[in-house]
């Protein structure tokens, strides 16, 4: 389907190279272009007022030229005005005969069967008028029918008169008296005309239709349509697999921005996708040398993949470099993104050391006005192995708990959670840690744990199989609190001799075994997959309070697979474990 949609853009573009426009029909047929600023939608504001053009000629004095009014019909399949086609009567028999509109071009089977609905129909609007030429543009891409059987045809030309577009006289009479400001005038009006266009990809014809468009624009327009979905929060599939597919695709590069722009689309949406990704970070590869002023954008690139879990170690590497080159001009909020990616993505650079004395160092807690992300940069150097004895201690500390706890907007579950594993790390991991310890009734311990439905899905489906295995029910336990800021999906002790044993005996040569489930969102995507920084963390926590641990992967472990074959893949990992 996206091979159709890529061929009916190079079919639009075609017509439109080979139609002799006027100079006034030129400037009305112009690209579209950038999103509104300041995080707005596009279709708000301005793009919403924008006037409808009309032709400066008289149609009944002067016929237009076939060629030129087919360009405009396909030229609007990206340029199609919102506004103008919604209707706006809340007359019930109206909305009939639009929706009875509708249903006939989509059971059109023929090019007299959809341009018949063009007359006598009063109902008829732009909106069927695009509808019809995106039908008309597939049927002939797929050589069902050829242009010249219908562009001749007076309601062929009906529609394109509804679709095309020229630019106002006023403009045209500016720039003949030689006014500075016709041309002044005229970028605003193609402004305010491209941010309007921008809207036809975004939903004038929904998202099918949509996405047959995205073909036929440019690669900064597609960044822009992306980035406009994410400000709206819209999660559309077909828009997005068509952007995905075409930015791929597209053999020119993105710059830095316009990468990170496709990479804060990706995770706002969480719309993951491997190819879009890997041509992405190779773009941005090859465009960080060349950025040496700011590190915004690089901050940006950073808090993206750590949202989405992409790890991808040599962007990741170019990315360490750039900021151990570049860290006299790098803001604390973008170090600390970086500090907090590496460490939901359990990345530790080659040159660890040079990231803990140069980066990691010339940040201190001043620089953040938030408890909770000094909080958070504290726990992301603890998963990277590098946090100090004294940061531990400052954010464990009676006067740092009391503010935290004061705020209940920054005590989230989530700051509660990395509390426990902090408080957990300096008992365990810490050699002569001697500084502050959370206390036993402190508020972090009261956090609710709970697995998303999918994990708690596999968690019953493993569970269902350790009955199998263990002979009563004193001898597992599952949903166990760790104390430590994450659950232990289920525990259980064996003797040397691989017999199953109850969880309160006290047997000195007891093996103590935690099944812990990851599930898709406890690891990390891309082109180098692991398990997240949270999920490692977990393990060392474990094995350091003498736990033998069973992983039990999506991949490997799966509720449809028959009792039997759960169970027989438990019974192996046991026998590893207690063998060794």
């Amino acid at each position: 389907m996206l091979g159709l949609q890529r061929f009916a853009g190079s079919i639009v573009v075609q017509i439109y190279r080979g139609a002799r426009y006027s100079s006034n029909a030129r400037a009305a047929s112009a690209a579209l272009a950038t999103a509104a600023s300041n995080g707005q939608g596009v279709g708000s504001g301005a793009a919403e007022e924008a006037e409808v053009r009309t032709a400066p000629t008289d149609l009944s004095a002067k016929k237009p030229k076939v060629s030129g009014m087919v360009a405009a019909a396909f030229e609007s399949l990206r340029n199609e005005n919102e506004t103008t086609g919604k209707a706006t009567t809340n007359n019930s028999s109206s909305t009939q005969a639009v929706n009875n509109i509708d249903e006939r071009i989509i059971n059109a089977k023929t090019v007299n069967g959809l341009l018949a609905i063009t007359e006598n129909n009063n109902a008829f609007s732009r909106k069927h008028a695009l509808k019809i030429v995106s039908i008309l543009a597939e049927w002939s891409t797929i050589n069902r029918v050829k242009i010249s059987e219908f562009e001749n045809d007076s309601r062929f030309l009906r529609v394109c008169r509804m679709l095309g577009r020229t630019t106002p006289k006023n403009e045209a009479n500016g720039k003949k008296n030689g006014t500075g400001s016709g041309t002044n005038n005229s970028n605003k009006r193609i402004s305010g005309f491209r941010t309007d266009d921008l809207n036809t990809v975004l939903g004038v014809a929904g998202d099918d239709e949509a996405a047959k468009l995205i073909a036929s624009i440019s690669l900064p327009q597609m960044v822009k349509v992306m980035s406009t979905l994410a400000q709206r929060k819209r999660r559309s599939t077909p828009l997005l697999r068509s952007l995905a597919f075409n930015i791929s695709s597209s053999s020119d590069p993105l710059d830095l921005k316009q990468a990170a722009d496709v990479l804060y689309a990706m995770s706002t949406l969480n719309f993951q996708d491997s190819v879009l990704g890997a041509k992405v970070c190779a773009d941005v590869q090859a465009a960080l040398p060349k950025n040496t002023e700011k590190s915004a954008v690089v901050g940006s690139v950073l808090t993206s993949l750590g949202i989405m879990r992409y790890r991808d170690l040599d962007i990741l590497e170019s990315l360490t470099q750039w900021l151990l080159k570049n860290s006299e001009i790098c803001r604390p909020q973008d170090l600390s993104a970086y500090f907090l990616t590496s460490a939901l993505l359990n990345f530790k650079s080659a040159n660890l050391e040079d990231v803990r004395n140069k980066l990691a160092k010339s940040i201190v807690r001043e620089d953040f006005t938030k408890q909770s992300d000094w909080l958070n940069y504290v726990w992301s150097l603890t998963l990277l192995g590098i946090v100090e004895h004294s940061q531990i201690d400052s954010v464990l500390s009676t006067e740092f708990l009391t503010k935290l706890e004061s705020d209940k907007a920054v005590f989230t579950p989530t700051s509660k959670m990395r509390l426990l594993n902090l408080n957990s790390y300096a008992q365990l991991c810490l050699t002569g840690y001697k500084g502050a310890l959370l206390p036993a009734d402190s508020p972090a311990y009261d956090v609710p744990m709970a697995h998303t439905k999918s994990k708690q899905i596999l968690v019953n489906g493993m569970l269902d199989a350790l009955k199998s295995l263990l002979p009563a029910v004193n001898h597992v336990q599952s949903s166990v609190d760790s104390k430590m800021g994450f659950l232990i999906d289920a525990v259980c002790q064996f003797d040397a001799k691989r017999n199953p044993l109850p969880l309160d005996s006290q047997s000195a040569d007891a093996i103590k075994i935690a099944l812990m489930v990851v599930d898709f969102h406890d690891i990390c995507h891309g082109t180098h997959r692991s398990a997240s920084g949270p999920t490692n963390l977990a393990f060392d926590l474990l094995e350091r309070s003498g736990y033998q641990i069973i992983p039990v992967p999506h991949s490997e472990f799966s509720t449809s697979d028959k009792l039997l074959k759960r169970v027989q893949y438990l019974e192996a990992k046991f026998k590893a474990i207690v063998s060794k």
